[in-house]
């Protein structure tokens, strides 16, 4: 029998297909906005200069050094102007753009919903997220997960970002779980592994790739989701 009465579960890149639907919503955008008409032939260029700008500014944000708007408007702006286009207003109505459609997205990593349909009678199940509280909201709706969870807890809601130990005490305080009797299941070595290993927390890493280097060993690493059911 299972010590855990409380799961834990990052949302993006865990559950939530972050990077194919990223892609999607990116893609359908520079077909929205005309962009080879302003002189980008190569969306998919576009979308790899995309790629390492959004990475850099999220590292930012994530350590308190830009605002979450900079870092929607920045991310857009400056690959523009990579490719030699400077409009400010394009970027901004982007940057709009983006946050309004790509938590309508949908796609789920394999077996998310057969996992979750099998653990839901078992366990007290909670998100855990970084990302912005407006767009986790709708993501969770949009792609069925809501029913799921008991609690969806954001950094915003916090007030810290995992892996802050700050962060996991509101969690733990809204949720009243105990450490002990808790497991994270996410895909961040450092907000997730790392996060709940300096609470005492268990851990369930999931190697979705590109999976990143190891920060802290984990409780349990698996490949899929599915394989969650072998531990739980």
């Amino acid at each position: 029998m299972s010590i855990y009465k409380h799961l834990f579960f990052d949302l993006d890149r865990t559950l939530w297909d972050f990077d194919t639907n990223n892609k999607e919503t990116f893609l359908e955008m520079c077909t929205h906005f005309k962009l080879h008409e302003k002189g980008i032939s190569d969306s998919n260029l576009f979308y790899n200069i995309y790629q390492k700008i959004n990475i850099a500014l999220w590292e930012a944000y994530k350590n308190g050094k830009i605002t979450k708007e900079r870092l929607n408007f920045s991310r857009f702006n400056h690959s523009l102007s990579i490719c030699n286009i400077s409009d400010n207003e394009l970027a901004s109505a982007m940057a709009a753009h983006y946050i309004q459609n790509s938590p309508l997205k949908t796609n789920l990593y394999p077996g998310t919903i057969e996992v979750l349909d099998k653990l839901l009678p078992k366990y007290d199940m909670h998100i855990v997220t970084n990302g912005f509280e407006e767009v986790q909201f709708t993501k969770i709706e949009n792609s069925g997960l809501k029913k799921y969870f008991k609690n969806i807890i954001t950094s915003e809601m916090a007030g810290f970002r995992k892996p802050d130990k700050r962060f996991f005490d509101y969690a733990l305080s809204k949720t009243k779980a105990r450490p002990n009797e808790s497991i994270l299941i996410g895909d961040d070595p450092d907000a997730d592994i790392l996060g709940a290993h300096q609470m005492g927390m268990d851990q369930i890493w999931v190697k979705h790739k590109p999976v990143k280097p190891e920060v802290q060993k984990p409780t349990y690493s698996v490949n899929n989701l599915k394989e969650i059911l072998d531990i739980l």
